[in-house]
């Protein structure tokens, strides 16, 4: 499917325009008409930890607050923050591991995402989807199109998770989405063994309005993500120019709407180079702070994609808050401390050597043999060239899921195809008691084991098969030792998951 002409643009977006916003349904958490972003509160936060550095013992309380795992408050971030000394820095990478083993296990939740359209009205100055890039080639999957991509990521790769992602535009509007979700949940492909199907669908999509939120939450929606890109509001402004985006507070409480609307699983990120990274990883936490306060329950993960090469954008070659490869550890270690029980998406916009370092440090979820052009699964190879004039902006890391599997593997990390919380109600205010607890991971160790026996068995080339079985024997004589009463259970599941039944779980 092709994009519409620019007339037919015209006209469809100002009509659809009229109901896109509406900021009496964010009046109620907007008290005087102040979004919870104060930015000089939190400039303010960094001025005084800059000012006065950072005692040991100090820094060794919010350690303990953390592996604790209760979320930090900004004043104690803002300290973790200044840290220069190398020995209590390495301090802090300790515990922020520790804390992932402790709430996620020695796992690592594997995803593809698909890009459903390219078209957008926004003009993003970072983004090579920008409505003035005249060299994009536009197009919008058609239904068949995109079961066409499923077939491929769920049969051929072995995803069992996506997030689907879609540009704002009115051929991209919330009929369409949720006939997405319900077109990819239909497929069933034969695999080796068993049958490949994706089980979870996650929805990466503009700002929208609640009652549009819960028509999606009926369709099957999992988590739903929304980036704020930058959570300084003049410098929004700045990157977007008029448009729908241009409004940083209906963005900013976009996350409001979804749990107001039943949705309690949500994804909240940042895209790290376009300002100070250490006010983005400020205002991630106030984001998740704030959700926490009005609906006892945090966001479902965070991500933190760093700025990349994209066709003319103009903001990437112009950009003075570059993020180095160091600035990335110090981000994912500082973020897994002050959020320590949500869930981290490191994406292929990293190149692999960067993606083994974070993986250690209190990363849980990754994509595997991403593509970003739209169609780019079921059309070409996925380690194809890339192509400027069909996606985004530019991957660091095109390894295929196999490759990925077995490179973990071989870093003694389990690959979990896992969707049984969602499926068992393990979510919203449940999920963050058993993450805060540690009973998660327990649950978590159990089903991760059954559904990388599945992939082994149904995708796995023959090294990597051996790579996952080394780690498939630990892990079950983990269970065996640590969790006598689940392993007559669990022994008797694997065997059925072993003899070719699937979508077991705990």
């Amino acid at each position: 499917m092709t994009s519409p002409t620019s007339s037919q643009v015209t006209h469809d977006v100002a009509s659809w325009a009229q109901s896109r916003i509406n900021m009496d349904e964010i009046a109620a958490w907007r008290p005087g008409g102040r979004d919870f972003i104060d930015p000089n509160a939190i400039r303010a936060h960094l001025q005084r930890a800059a000012e006065q550095p950072p005692d040991a013992q100090r820094v060794r309380d919010i350690l303990a607050k953390a592996r604790a795992i209760h979320t930090l408050s900004l004043d104690e971030l803002a300290t973790l923050l200044h840290v220069t000394d190398p020995a209590l820095w390495e301090e802090m990478r300790t515990v922020a591991a520790e804390i992932k083993l402790k709430v996620y296990d020695r796992r690592i939740v594997t995803f593809a995402p698909l890009y459903i359209g390219n078209c957008c009205v926004n003009n993003c100055l970072y983004c090579g989807l920008r409505v003035e890039n005249r060299h994009m080639d536009r197009r919008v999957l058609s239904m068949t199109e995109l079961r066409n991509e499923v077939e491929v990521l769920a049969g051929r790769i072995g995803h069992k998770r996506l997030i689907i992602v879609f540009g704002e535009h009115p051929s991209m509007d919330v009929d369409f989405i949720c006939e997405c979700i319900r077109t990819i949940y239909s497929v069933r492909v034969r695999a080796r063994v068993g049958w490949g199907s994706i089980r979870r669908v996650n929805v990466n999509a503009p700002p929208l309005r609640i009652e549009e939120l819960r028509r999606l939450h009926e369709a099957g929606l999992g988590t739903y993500q929304v980036f704020q890109e930058t959570y300084d509001p003049e410098l929004y402004r700045q990157v977007h120019p008029a448009a729908f985006k241009a409004n940083y507070s209906w963005r900013l409480y976009t996350m409001h709407r979804a749990m107001a609307a039943g949705i309690d699983d949500v994804g909240i990120g940042a895209l790290f180079g376009l300002g100070d990274w250490k006010f983005e990883v400020m205002g991630l936490l106030a984001h998740a702070i704030e959700l926490e306060r009005v609906f006892g329950v945090g966001p479902h993960t965070i991500s933190f994609p760093r700025l990349e090469p994209a066709d003319h954008a103009p903001y990437v070659q112009e950009t003075r808050w570059r993020v180095s490869d160091t600035d990335m550890e110090r981000i994912v270690v500082l973020l897994r401390l002050a959020v320590p029980y949500t869930g981290m998406i490191l994406t292929a916009r990293e190149p692999p050597d960067v993606r083994r370092r974070l993986l250690q440090l209190g990363v849980t979820q990754t994509d595997g043999s991403a593509r970003i052009a739209v169609g780019g699964y079921s059309t070409s190879d996925v380690r194809s060239e890339q192509s400027m004039e069909r996606q985004q902006f530019m991957l660091g890391d095109t390894r295929s899921l196999d490759d990925l599997v077995r490179d973990l593997a071989e870093m003694g990390l389990i690959v979990s195809f896992c969707t049984a919380g969602y499926r068992c109600g393990r979510t919203g205010q449940c999920i963050m008691d058993l993450l805060r607890s540690g009973a998660e991971a327990r649950f978590c160790k159990l089903n991760a084991i059954l559904t990388y026996r599945e992939w082994l068995d149904d995708f796995a080339s023959e090294p990597t098969r051996e790579a996952g079985e080394r780690v498939l024997q630990r892990e079950i004589g983990e269970v065996r030792r640590t969790m006598p009463r689940w392993w007559p259970a669990f022994d008797a599941a694997y065997q059925r998951v072993a003899a070719g039944e699937r979508d077991i779980y705990f």
